[in-house]
């Protein structure tokens, strides 16, 4: 049995394994799309390093692109197996992939302008919405906890892992030459506590694990502090100094746990009168959605529900589909809230926000995620006094401010609580992934602690033997 690693191989996204058994079947554990990475962005995301007509399943551990986005790519370049995910991924990623192709198609069509003017023959979308389309039909949803056993060689299992609705750990029990081995990925580990969502469940005790380590050496502030924080910038941005206040914000995640902050906000009777937008047609269709996988949330919140059946809606909210709308909000001075995607500022909306607001001292630019060192939400991280914007350059007079508690990955007390469940010294050979390569060799240096041995940071395309 071998495995190899085609994406998230000592960097944050494209998050791409590949397991192939002794008898040449092969599966991969999710099929992500690379995000923010320059120039090189594209040239990732048009070679595999393997053949898709050769892959049988895919296993996808959650919905957020840079795990699912090349699933279209996958079935238009051959792959014709199935596809296994939750219930709530198969929903989310319906939207995110069509969402994902039309980008593909604006973005592409402004390229080929450039390209035409310079005399360069036009490029093609990475895939388009038909081929997502043809996604839809491979994929089949199982339970949390439920034993599918796939084919004669592959039994499958996923545990809620808390990171977003509906993603899990994957959980593999495997029959080669004769004997039974167990793998399991994290996919990428959500927090402990998490005020919408289940805790990270756990797993049974595997010989090989591959897991991610985005915030693997570091420490969030309290995750029971944000909406605290939350609120004393609404008041210092939009009361006392009457500006805006930006968010950038995932579609899928993020912006629910900000609307679920500031309607517990509201029912303790503190929150400000002013105006709240969430600005992103994405967010408001996959808001609808979470609302109705309620058994992704914790007991708290299912609690809540029956008093409060929208947790997520409060007084003086309003969701922005129509982009004219959306382009009313910059002329807009009124003190407000605007909530937007993209979460890494490098696409979609907020960024235009964000360049009509940065130049005017009374707004505030929130960070509340991990952004990509590329992108435009890591270069405000820095708080710099200039920043390149669509190719204009723009004073930075607005307030940058980060929020770390509001971490959807765990950081690296989290990533110990989720791998209690296993015996460091049983466990054959771990995998770090998903991480920046400084943080990977922190974070293996933990694990050693642990009692885990035999433990590896595969490069791109690098194949291991097991």
């Amino acid at each position: 049995m071998k495995i190899s690693f085609h994406g998230a191989a000592r960097t944050v996204t494209g998050s791409k394994h590949l397991v192939t058994l002794s008898n040449g079947k092969q599966f991969l554990l999710d099929c992500g799309m690379f995000q923010g990475m320059g120039e090189e962005t594209d040239r990732l995301n048009r070679t595999w390093g393997f053949n898709p007509k050769d892959v049988e399943y895919v296993f996808l551990s959650h919905a957020h692109i840079d795990h699912s986005g090349l699933l279209p790519k996958l079935v238009k370049d051959g792959f014709s197996g199935k596809i296994f995910t939750t219930a709530a991924t198969a929903d989310i990623i319906r939207i995110l992939l069509l969402d994902s192709a039309a980008i593909q198609k604006n973005d592409i069509a402004f390229v080929n302008k450039k390209r035409k003017v310079e005399g360069k023959p036009a490029l093609e979308p990475v895939y388009t919405e038909e081929d997502v389309r043809r996604v839809f039909d491979c994929i089949h949803p199982v339970h949390y906890g439920q034993s599918l056993q796939v084919d004669e060689d592959i039994c499958l299992q996923f545990f809620d892992v808390g990171h977003i609705v509906g993603s899990a750990t994957i959980f593999l029990r495997l029959m080669d030459k004769g004997k039974l081995t167990s793998l399991a990925f994290s996919g990428d580990v959500g927090r402990f506590g998490d005020p919408i969502l289940r805790s990270p469940q756990p797993f049974p005790p595997v010989d090989y694990l591959i897991i991610e380590s985005t915030y693997g050496d570091k420490l969030h502030d309290r995750i029971d502090t944000y909406a605290d924080a939350l609120l004393e910038n609404i008041r210092e941005t939009c009361i006392r100094k009457k500006g805006k206040l930006i968010i950038p914000a995932f579609s899928v995640g993020r912006t629910q746990e900000l609307l679920y902050a500031l309607n517990d906000i509201e029912l303790d009777g503190q929150l400000p009168q002013v105006n709240y937008y969430v600005d992103s047609p994405l967010s408001v269709k996959i808001t609808e959605i979470v609302k109705q996988h309620t058994e992704c949330f914790n007991r708290s919140v299912q609690k809540l529900m029956r008093a409060d059946a929208d947790p997520f809606s409060f007084r003086g909210l309003r969701f922005i589909s129509d982009k004219r709308d959306s382009q009313v909000l910059n002329a807009d001075y009124k003190p407000s809230v605007i909530i937007s995607a993209s979460g890494m500022a490098e696409a979609g909306r907020v960024k235009h926000h964000i360049a009509n607001c940065i130049e005017n001292w009374r707004n505030t630019i929130m960070l509340i995620g991990y952004c990509e060192p590329a992108s435009l939400g890591a270069r405000l991280k820095k708080r710099p006094e200039h920043v390149g914007i669509f190719g204009d350059v723009y004073r930075v007079k607005a307030d940058i401010v980060t929020l770390n508690s509001m971490s959807a990955h765990a950081d690296y007390n989290d990533l110990s609580q989720y791998l209690a469940c296993q015996q460091g010294n049983e466990v054959k050979r771990v995998f770090i992934v998903h991480g920046e390569h400084n943080v990977q060799v922190e974070f293996k240096r933990r694990l050693l602690k642990k009692g885990f041995a035999d433990i590896d940071i595969p490069e791109h395309h690098q194949e291991f033997g097991l």
